[in-house]
Formats: C-alpha cells, structure tokens, sequence
C-alpha cells in the first residue's frame, strides 16, 4: 500500500543577476509588483523583499499604492495620445501649407491679394452728423 503524504514543495533558486533584473524590470515602469509575480510565478512578498534588498530608491518601511491601472498602462495610453496629437498637429499643418499655396497662386496669377494689407489705414465706419 502506497502511503499518502503531504507534497514536498520545491524550493527554487534564484541568482542574484535575476532579482535584480526583476528589480529593474519593476523601477522602470515595465511591470508592476503583481505583473512580474505572474509573469514569473514568483510570489509578491517575495519581489517585495527583493525590491527593498536590491532598489537603489525604494526602502523598507516606504509604502507603495499601486492601482488597478499598471503605470505601463498609463505610459502607454499617454505615448498614444501624444501620436494622436502629433499627427492632429501634422493635419492642421498641411492645411495651413495648402491655403498659404493657395494665396500665393490667386496672388501671382489672379493679380488678388486676399491678405490684409496693414500699410493702410481702417476705415473708421460712418461719419457721425450734427443734428441741427
């Protein structure tokens, strides 16, 4: 008869070269905390103890709040945002090009000048009449 016991639990070992890395990974804003425990199947205390071993900045005692959103989430969804502006920018930039194209042509071959001309003076609107 086999007998039943409780399952050993393998211990892993981890080179320093790796927790530091994951350290890194963790200080960059590549993953968060819990990120980095499913991504490696390592326990969150675990990276906890590592950070405070081995982070330059975060220290034992230091309260860390992270939120639903990961902070990759967040520099993601802002680099997207700064593309959309850009090419919004690169838009609006061909716009103006073609109209200031569209100017200089009337100009050159129409013989209009649609551009105000400052050199004279605005008129001043209706002359005001004395009542008698």
């Amino acid at each position: 008869m086999i007998k039943q016991g409780k399952k050993l639990r393998k211990r892993r070992v981890f080179s320093e070269e790796f927790k530091k890395a994951r350290v890194k990974e963790y200080e960059n804003g590549e993953y968060s905390v819990l990120e980095v425990s499913r991504l490696y199947g390592i326990s969150f205390q675990t990276i906890y103890i590592w950070i405070y071993r081995y982070s330059l900045y975060n220290k034992k005692g230091l309260i860390l709040v992270e939120m639903k959103t990961s902070s990759t989430q967040k520099v993601k969804e802002l680099k997207d945002k700064i593309k959309e502006l850009e090419r919004v920018v690169g838009q609006k930039q061909l716009n103006i090009d073609y109209l200031e194209k569209m100017l200089e042509i009337a100009k050159d071959e129409l013989n209009i000048d649609i551009k105000k001309n400052f050199a004279h003076q605005q008129s001043t609107g209706s002359i005001k009449t004395e009542k008698k």
